[in-house]
């Protein structure tokens, strides 16, 4: 089965070229203790067989410098895609967002609540963003959103009943309570599918708790992928903010997705990731 990785990140071992500049001043945990170069990661992806991956900035290493996925992108294009981390409050951010694009991102993040973002900013929703979303859509480029539902769940539905036509990824997807409640987490993530353009993806912040979690797994990813079909659905390893190696990380995945019919299984290892980024099917 082909599979791509829609979410991972890499750490330079050149501090001088790559200075460290984290979003909120904090750097997490992972990119201290367990950092991967693009060299390793490639090299991770082959023994987990992986053929593509997406390279999501490190935000809580790199900030909003990019550079280290874009190099990396440039050096491996056959390997390697770039999303990079985006402030949509920035002035001229559709004419930033048009040369972010130029430069080789294939995604842009924003990055709204993490390990060391505990507060939920509901900034990626304020009418200052606007111009950037409607541009979004223009341009046909995909967002990730790192978010929490719950605590800002209001504003991304407001942000997607007035931008329907924008690819949104929702990282992680939005980190529903699956561990308190398999059933109830599906049922609440199920009711976002209205929108067309929300897509989820699919990460060990999820599947983690979806494994422990046992036969009762399926109360969760059965009505998910009813609702949004498995073709609006994507997986992301989170390799090395995951503490499991890349090949453990893709048995977790395959493992907790054995329930799920392999046609399904295809598009949230691949099929998916192809449609959000049709750069992964172009020639290098």
């Amino acid at each position: 089965m082909d599979i791509i990785d829609t979410h991972c990140h890499i750490i330079s071992q050149d501090e001088n070229k790559y200075p460290r500049a984290p979003i909120g001043g904090k750097q997490s945990g992972w990119a201290t203790t367990r950092p991967v170069t693009a060299e390793g990661m490639a090299t991770a992806m082959d023994a987990a067989g992986i053929t593509r991956s997406v390279l999501v900035q490190a935000t809580t290493a790199y900030g909003y410098d990019n550079s280290y996925v874009l190099d990396s992108f440039r050096r491996e294009p056959d390997r390697f895609l770039a999303v990079g981390t985006f402030d949509p409050l920035q002035p001229q951010a559709p004419a930033r967002l048009t040369d972010a694009v130029d430069s080789g991102l294939s995604g842009v993040r924003l990055f709204t609540s993490g390990s060391t973002v505990p507060t939920q900013g509901e900034w990626f929703a304020a009418p200052e963003t606007y111009e950037f979303w409607e541009h979004a859509g223009e341009l046909g480029v995909t967002v990730c959103l790192q978010m929490r539902l719950g605590p800002a769940t209001a504003q991304l539905v407001s942000l997607l009943d007035r931008f329907p036509g924008v690819r949104v990824l929702l990282d992680h997807i939005g980190y529903p309570d699956i561990a308190a409640s398999p059933e109830t987490a599906g049922q609440e993530v199920a009711k976002l599918s209205r929108h067309p353009g929300l897509h989820l993806k699919l990460t060990h912040r999820n599947l983690e708790p979806l494994h422990a979690a046992g036969g009762r797994a399926i109360e969760f990813l059965r009505p998910v992928i009813d609702a949004f079909g498995a073709e609006r659905i994507a997986w992301g390893s989170n390799c090395p903010a995951a503490e499991q190696t890349l090949p453990e990380l893709v048995e977790l995945a395959q493992t907790v997705l054995a329930v799920v019919p392999e046609k399904e299984r295809e598009e949230i290892f691949a099929g998916t990731a192809r449609r959000l980024y049709p750069g992964l099917d172009v020639a290098q």
